[in-house]
């Protein structure tokens, strides 16, 4: 069902502290938290004498200590005290994860800790690039992860979804759609050209037509890119000519925490007024009422998804890019399921 031996986003830098913060993440709970020089460190979710969850005990120096018993571990997972007696069991140990700290994200790997080294994230630089102001925020969604990439790849639900923001009904009727679909990725390019603004453009100063754009691309497992914007219609946008209007990046990237729910973390950042903290905030807060409408829409489709399991579905022309990338993992999956396989087999 996941794919493991990659690169998930765990938390905002900024959740992660001296208080243990548990998560679930591909159904395995994991606690998160920091040395006292400020490293991250993940490790097992769990004592190991009667699986208690750790995020429930204490920090005490670099090790953590379990809320019921007192165990004790380090960094690297090692029980370091068991209280009442000398002797501490071989078997004490639990996992440790390897984390990355970048962009302002905790970045997880839960597959084999021997490929995580050889392995990069997916580039998100733009949260920390001085020529683009950003935002990121995290989100708890009740949602199969892949309905969150599906809802990513088909824009055309913007106009039934989002009339209030981002959506206008030259989404669906005027969009000029190409869809690049390769083996291990999915972008697709939406151009909507001499379209009225719709609310979030207007409201950022465009007072005339527009040409606006949409390109997603889909990384897998779960990371989408999409780099919109508009400028003032004829002025050259298709050619690459945007100087003038605004450009934004909409970061995503999803974690399953089961096969039914999901961490979702996103970003906005503009490349208007990169260093107007105020311009930022108010691009966020447009961007935020979309999350929020789709959130609604996600945790419904999801609960219906399970009422009406095994009732036919059609597919339509815009779901040509969510179905390859759902090909993509589903092969991903597959040859890394066959891996292990033969690993055990040899």
């Amino acid at each position: 069902m996941f794919l493991k031996n990659c690169w998930y986003v765990a938390a905002l830098a900024s959740e992660v502290g001296r208080k243990p913060l548990g998560r679930i993440f591909l159904n395995e709970p994991v606690v998160m938290f920091r040395t006292e020089a400020g490293a991250p460190v993940a490790l097992e979710d769990r004592c190991s004498h009667r699986n208690y969850p750790l995020h429930k005990g204490r920090l005490a120096g670099d090790a953590i200590e379990c809320g019921y018993h007192g165990l004790t571990f380090d960094c690297a997972g090692n029980c370091v005290k068991v209280p009442g007696q000398a002797q501490i069991p071989e078997r004490g140990r639990i996992r440790k994860y390897p984390l990355l700290e970048r962009w302002g994200w905790i970045w997880i790997w839960m597959g084999d800790p021997a490929l995580a080294a050889d392995s990069a994230p997916v580039d998100f630089h733009w949260l920390d690039d001085p020529a683009w102001g950003a935002k990121s925020e995290y989100l708890y969604i009740k949602s199969d992860y892949r309905l969150i990439i599906d809802n990513l790849l088909d824009l055309s639900h913007l106009t039934f979804v989002h009339p209030g923001t981002i959506g206008s009904a030259a989404n669906v009727e005027k969009a000029q759609i190409r869809n690049d679909l390769k083996d291990d990725s999915v972008t697709v390019t939406r151009w909507l050209i001499d379209i009225a603004p719709p609310p979030t453009y207007a409201r950022a100063g465009f007072k005339g037509n527009i040409d606006r754009w949409q390109i997603m691309r889909f990384e897998p497992p779960a990371f989408v890119n999409l780099y919109a914007g508009a400028t003032d219609t004829g002025t050259g946008a298709p050619e690459g000519r945007r100087q003038g209007g605004i450009g934004l990046r909409n970061l995503d990237a999803i974690t399953p925490e089961t096969e039914s729910t999901s961490h979702y973390f996103w970003a906005i950042a503009q490349d208007r007024a990169p260093r107007d903290a105020a311009a930022t905030e108010a691009m966020f807060q447009e961007i935020h009422r979309t999350f929020v409408e789709d959130w609604e829409v996600l945790e419904t489709q999801q609960r219906w998804n399970e009422l009406n399991a095994g009732a036919p579905t059609i597919n339509i022309n815009s779901d040509a890019a969510p179905i390859h990338a759902r090909r993509i993992l589903d092969r991903l999956i597959g040859e890394e399921a066959g891996r292990v396989q033969r690993r055990k087999a040899s």
